[in-house]
């Protein structure tokens, strides 16, 4: 107990000395050093954790997400909604004073499609080899996995949707005279919900065939099961798109020999019909609330915060811009911290998994797990463990210590929660604020490490 005390009595001053020399609240530094909330341990925490964890804040985060998720909604690469989610993040980044840039590149088409049931409409994927840009209205026909197709389905619009759907089904009620058809996906797994897509049909027609997630077949079902039901299917073809990358960057404080800068990314793009709230819109607002509280910190390197479109598509836009970097470029990145999906409400996916591509210790992981052990979250982390599948995998290509880091289910880092990359993927549905804030404090805290030294 003794010593427990002694510990407490250091920290507090430690503290208080820290308040004094960055200007902080001395109240809310002695706050900090308070046991964080999802915390297993007592902190015990570094002179420069205190900026950060004291004044991070979950709940201001959440206020960009709502704009991201609720008001702008899917933000498909190269569409309306990913471009005004670039200007919405490009402005915030302004506002702090960063030297914004954005860096364009091209992308293909993107063939998406929408459906009005009643006052709501949702949107989905459309096939490459149906009709573009059409709308069609007909009463719905479901054919369950289509073995059953109705002999005649003149001017409807019919529903294909099981865990197996019969291959040429589209093609069938497209000779049997549809109007459109709706192929949707039903997962075997209870705990995988599917998305919507973009269906491949192996031959053309000359009708629009439109992709459903699991929810809306779910939902259309349930409105059938009540009586007719009448809808409005819509075909897009989005031609000569671009995307864009979103760079901000703050120079460091002290003179840097070396010029070297750490990087803090996510990519701000969503899959079709979902409005992307965990997966990848809490990366996103992670970036813009440690952007706030890091800007006028003093560094010893600069400070630089990506924001990557068209990341669902392949990493395009984090491909794109470690395509640009010169050897220079490359060496003066220290690390890059990429955040993907760090929000979940899923209650299984209770770990902070550190994952770098080849599975080894690197600059960041390093720093995540010392921040993890200062702040009392040690128990909550795992790895490094290997996985790839997200925006850290160029930098590691070019020997940049990278990793990304992401909650997911304690069996291992593939154990998504069931509503990613689906209509689902909602803030009211997928987003914990403490998750949220321990991500925040993690990277603000690891980052913040290697900007000083």
């Amino acid at each position: 107990m003794a010593d427990l005390s002694r510990r407490r009595v250091f920290t507090g001053a430690v503290a208080l000395a820290g308040a004094a020399t960055i200007g902080l609240n001395p109240v809310a530094a002695a706050q900090a050093t308070r046991q964080r909330t999802g915390a297993q341990n007592a902190p015990s925490l570094d002179f420069g954790d205190f900026p950060v964890v004291a004044r991070v804040r979950a709940r201001r985060a959440l206020e960009h997400l709502r704009v991201l998720s609720d008001k702008i909604g899917p933000r498909i690469a190269g569409t309306q909604g990913e471009l005004r989610a670039k200007d919405y993040i490009a402005r915030v980044l302004r506002d702090l004073r960063y030297q914004v840039s954005l860096q364009p590149f091209p992308i293909d088409d993107k063939f998406l499609g929408s459906l009005r049931v009643g006052k709501d409409t949702w949107q989905m994927g459309s096939s490459p080899q149906g009709l573009a840009d059409v709308t069609r209205e007909g009463i719905v026909v479901d054919a369950g996995d289509g073995s059953a197709v109705p002999a005649d389905v003149t001017g409807k619009i019919v529903l294909i949707a099981a865990v197996t759907n019969i291959a040429d089904a589209y093609l069938t009620a497209a000779q049997r005279g549809a109007a459109a058809v709706l192929i949707g996906r039903i997962g075997p797994d209870p705990l995988r919900r599917l998305s919507a897509f973009s269906p491949t049909l192996p031959t053309p027609v000359t009708i629009p065939v439109l992709g459903l997630a699991q929810v809306h077949v779910e939902r259309l079902r349930e409105r059938l099961a009540k009586g007719t039901v009448k809808v409005s299917a819509s075909t897009v073809r989005h031609r000569n798109l671009t995307s864009c990358n979103v760079i901000a960057e703050r120079p460091a404080t002290f003179p840097n020999r070396d010029n070297k800068v750490v990087m803090v990314t996510a990519h701000y793009d969503s899959v079709p019909g979902s409005p992307g709230a965990n997966d990848d819109g809490s990366g996103t607002v992670l970036c813009l609330e440690l952007a706030r509280v890091l800007r006028y910190l003093p560094t010893n390197k600069a400070i630089r915060f990506a924001l990557w479109g068209a990341e669902e598509y392949g990493l395009i836009g984090s491909r794109y811009y470690v395509s640009q970097l010169s050897e220079p470029d490359i060496k003066r990145i220290s690390g890059t911290f990429q955040n993907d999906m760090v929000a979940t409400a899923y209650d299984p996916a209770h770990i902070y998994w550190l994952l770098s591509v080849d599975g080894a210790n690197n600059a960041t992981t390093q720093a995540v797990a010392a921040a993890a052990k200062r702040l009392g979250y040690e128990p909550r982390t795992k790895g490094p463990v290997a996985r790839g599948s997200s925006d850290h995998v160029p930098f590691h290509e070019k020997g940049i210590p990278a990793a990304n880091f992401s909650w997911r289910g304690e069996g291992g880092p593939a154990l998504l929660e069931p509503t990613y990359h689906t209509p689902e993927d909602t803030i009211e549905d997928n987003i914990s604020l403490e998750r949220l804030q321990v991500s925040l404090e993690l990277i603000g805290s690891a980052a913040y490490d290697l900007l000083r030294h």
